[in-house]
């Protein structure tokens, strides 16, 4: 068994339910049509709200499948921190107690995107011994 099977579960149900809900109560179509086009994205707002929760739901099943790992990592974590950029940034750190809406909740999902990606951690390709 792999030894982030926990995580990418984790991550997976967290992608899941924050795209499902949004998908039944209107959220995508509000993200849409009431930030995203209000920001400059019109009149693409809409649709790429939309592409962004069905790659979040693609990515939740990629993980929990452990398939395309890195592909639906480095698409996640460019998601979460134009998220950042655009919306939790100008909140601050702390989603609640010290602030609301900030970027910890974001900054911990990349950090454990890329423990997933990179379980060994980060290797620098080097010339052996022998060359």
């Amino acid at each position: 068994m792999n030894g982030n099977l926990l995580l990418r579960i984790a991550v997976g149900i967290i992608l899941l339910t924050h795209s499902v809900f949004g998908i039944f109560n209107n959220g995508i179509n509000d993200f849409g049509n009431l930030y995203l086009n209000q920001v400059g994205f019109a009149p693409f707002g809409l649709y790429l709200a939309w592409l962004i929760k069905i790659s979040h739901i693609i990515a939740a099943v990629l993980l929990l499948l452990n398939k395309y790992i890195k592909m639906a990592g480095f698409i996640t974590i460019f998601i979460l921190i134009m998220g950042i950029i655009m919306v939790h940034f100008p909140e601050g750190w702390f989603v609640v107690g010290g602030g609301r809406n900030g970027c910890e909740y974001n900054f911990l999902l990349i950090c454990v995107l890329l423990a997933v990606m990179y379980p060994n951690g980060f290797k620098i390709n080097s010339k052996s011994k022998n060359d």
